[in-house]
């Protein structure tokens, strides 16, 4: 449980706190200031010895929880056998390809490893273009698939972009259904009849050379605001993305393994993505990444024409190995799932008593807390879910800063293992810290 013994920030953390401006740069995001020393399952420590409750997992990557003593003994024991062999054949690149095409849809056939979700996103794009005559992308307004050139090019999010110059030609977006703020301008995802699905029509009418490729879209919008789409919409657009005879990119690096309640959120659908993307919890600490395929696209590139100095190195794929065998062994995916129900029951609770709690979403251990001034107007309440999570932080409790649109939705992904006492204790803290950010 959290437990607070200085001020916040401690004197230690202080210090590297001020090394850290002086010594790096700016770009790095800003968080609360929390210095890290060591974790284990869902809790921190920092340099100060003060202990925290874990409601961001490292961005959505520890799903097994920190320091598991099981993965540790995994990366132990590779790290005095074998890190890097470049694109040389070993062992745990062979295995861990294997279980990847074992544990998704049966229809994919083959796994090329890399190392991070923006490698994973270029390599599904790079893939596409070279298996397909057309060239375009089809992507969506508040995506975010990496930071790497390609990788923003297929997103739709300002922040990746502003200030770049100019990005890779061949990517058109339509709009993501945020029901909440329709960009329609519709009133209700139940009565408006999917409007943007048909506008994906007019978009590619208006801005394509008529050599579309692929779609590329994530089971949910994270950096957006943990946005999930309305029921039906991915199943529309995969039969449109069929009758148009175009590739299916899914980009599940934060989604995946556990995340949202399934080992893989493409489960809540019905659909067949011929690509998927997956990263973060794959490696659960350890960078690692990967695109699984059908062999008729994965077969496409001739060999040599794609690799990396990194990808499938033994060290992270032992890692990913042994995180997959975690989440499988104690059933981490229904304690997502359960776990997740029961925050979002208490979460939605809240939203009837909270004026500027204007939307709760979620799925699994991903939700979104959007705040605003007020439920009529909507308007986006940024300032407000900065202070909640502070005073979380002051409480003892991690959060990652506010993302969304608009800076204004609060994002809750603790590790999978989080139990039903953590869960507690945690939203009591958040009720607290969300009172007293509210409170004029």
């Amino acid at each position: 449980m959290p437990k607070i013994i200085t001020e916040l920030p401690g004197p230690k953390a202080q210090q590297y706190l001020e090394k850290s401006q002086r010594y790096e740069p700016r770009s790095i995001g800003y968080q609360t200031p929390l210095v890290w020393e060591r974790a284990q399952g869902c809790e921190i420590v920092d340099v100060d010895g003060n202990q925290f409750l874990d409601w961001c997992s490292g961005v959505l990557v520890t799903n097994v929880g920190h320091c598991h003593p099981y993965y540790v003994e995994q990366v132990k024991d590779q790290a005095e056998k074998l890190f890097n062999c470049y694109d040389f054949l070993n062992g745990p690149r062979v295995k861990l390809a294997e279980k990847l095409v074992q544990i998704t849809p049966d229809y994919l056939e083959k796994a090329f490893l890399v190392t991070t979700g923006s490698d994973a996103t270029e390599a599904a794009l790079r893939t596409a273009r070279r298996a397909h005559e057309g060239w375009e992308i089809l992507g969506f307004h508040g995506a975010f698939h990496g930071r790497t050139l390609g990788a923003a090019s297929a997103g739709g999010s300002l922040g990746v972009k502003q200030g770049y110059g100019p990005l890779v030609p061949g990517f058109i977006h339509a709009p993501f259904p945020y029901c909440y703020r329709c960009p329609l301008g519709q009133e209700s995802p139940e009565t408006c009849g999917l409007k943007c699905l048909e506008y994906i029509d007019w978009v590619v009418s208006k801005e394509s050379c008529g050599q579309m490729c692929a779609v590329i879209t994530e089971p949910y919008q994270g950096g957006a605001g943990s946005i999930i789409p309305p029921a039906g919409w991915f199943e529309g657009l995969d039969q449109w993305r069929s009758q148009q005879g175009m590739y299916f990119i899914l980009d599940e690096v934060q989604s995946s393994f556990g995340r949202t309640g399934k080992m893989f959120a493409l489960e809540h659908y019905d659909i067949q993505p011929d690509l998927i993307c997956l990263g973060k919890g794959l490696g659960s600490g350890v960078p690692c990444s990967a695109v699984v395929g059908t062999s008729e696209v994965m077969d496409a590139l001739p060999p040599g024409s794609m690799g990396s100095t990194n990808g499938g190195n033994p060290l992270s794929c032992r890692a990913a190995l042994a995180a997959i065998h975690i989440i499988e062994q104690e059933d981490l995916v229904t304690n997502s799932a359960q776990m997740g129900q029961m925050m979002l029951d208490v979460f939605t609770e809240m939203k009837s008593q909270v004026e500027r709690l204007g939307d709760v979403r979620g799925q699994g251990l991903v939700l979104g807390l959007e705040m605003v001034t007020d439920k009529k107007s909507k308007t986006p309440a940024p300032d407000i879910a900065r202070q909640v999570i502070y005073e979380a932080y002051q409480r003892g409790l991690a959060m990652i800063a506010p993302i969304g649109m608009y800076s204004n939705v609060i994002r809750v992904a603790p590790p999978l293992v989080i139990t039903e006492q953590q869960v507690q204790e945690s939203l009591d803290i958040f009720q607290a810290s969300l009172q007293a950010a509210v409170t004029d």
